[in-house]
């Protein structure tokens, strides 16, 4: 059997409200549209299945409408979700706000997806090769202890994969140096890359980066159209994106993720599966919605027409 694409990150409702603008401090602005979806974790693991993995979510997910969303949406998709419900608490929501230029803000409340526990976690039962995702978001409030605990009783040959998200730098030094201290693969947007790596530019980025992870570890950092950077086994590739004119870029980065690793889950060689990686984001864009992620099929389809 493949290794497993296996997310210990928040699976959330997403309320989509697209709006014309932002609206001032204290302001008002009316939406065209707003849709409920699965979203967070959800993304990936349902990109990952789409593409071929197996799929498992260990993290928590609540008891009312929102976790019901949430556990329809992956079940459906045939992703397991190996933690127990969360009996008094529901799953929290994250507010996305998509303006026309398809740029995207976000306001998220926590509940029952931080009720995490190293046990479980330890329900996904992650093996050798398993690919275990986690976000840099999950380190803050009350799901830092019990991740960070978890991660270092993993066995070494569970490839921890780390998307930092934005709040990776706003960590604290001490706790950054022990998630770095377990990351098999990095894979970052170019600006929480360069910040982290102080470094211009998806090449420098991914060199930069991957230097300061453990001996062996990958470096991944994605920009947007641009495509992405893969830094493997000393030698830095550029792989070139798709631009596409964008209507919706809320989940593009978490579709590349999951395409990603289910390739490697496979064992598709990197540059191959970031190409394919990038094709997925690029079609996810021209749909709207945080759960559109192409098929493999699809993806074939696309690369085809594009040589």
């Amino acid at each position: 059997m493949n290794p497993r694409v296996i997310h210990t990150a928040q699976a959330l409702v997403d309320l989509v409200v697209e709006v014309p603008d932002l609206p001032r401090r204290g302001g008002n602005v009316m939406a065209s549209a707003a849709t409920r979806y699965a979203g967070g974790a959800v993304t990936i693991l349902l990109a990952a299945v789409r593409s071929g993995a197996e799929a498992v979510h260990a993290g928590a997910h609540g008891r009312g409408p929102n976790g019901d969303l949430v556990r329809e949406t992956l079940t459906a998709e045939g992703v397991t979700l190996s933690a127990p419900v969360v009996e008094d608490l529901d799953t929290g929501v994250c507010v996305v706000m998509v303006e026309p230029s398809a740029e995207r803000t976000f306001v998220t409340t926590q509940e029952a997806e931080r009720r995490i526990t190293p046990e479980s976690l330890q329900t996904s039962a992650p093996v050798a090769g398993d690919l275990v995702c986690v976000s840099g978001y999950s380190f803050v409030g009350r799901t830092r202890d019990p991740l960070i605990t978890w991660l270092e009783s993993l066995p070494d040959e569970v490839v921890v994969v780390l998307d930092p998200g934005a709040v990776f730098a706003e960590l604290d030094s001490s706790l950054r140096s022990r998630i770095v201290a377990l990351t098999d693969v990095w894979t970052g947007n170019g600006e929480e890359s360069e910040d982290f790596g102080r470094a211009k530019g998806m090449g420098p980025a991914a060199e930069a980066v991957a230097a300061l992870l453990k001996p062996g570890a990958v470096a991944v950092v994605r920009d947007g159209e641009e495509g992405c950077a893969v830094h493997v086994d000393g030698v830095t590739t550029i792989v070139p994106g798709y631009p596409e004119k964008a209507v919706d870029t809320n989940g593009a980065g978490d579709t590349h993720t999951g395409v990603l690793l289910a390739e490697r889950a496979k064992g598709t060689p990197w540059a191959d599966a970031c190409r394919r990686a990038n094709a997925a984001g690029a079609i996810k864009v021209t749909r709207r919605g945080p759960t559109t992620a192409p098929t493999a099929a699809e993806i074939d389809a696309y690369l085809a027409t594009r040589g």
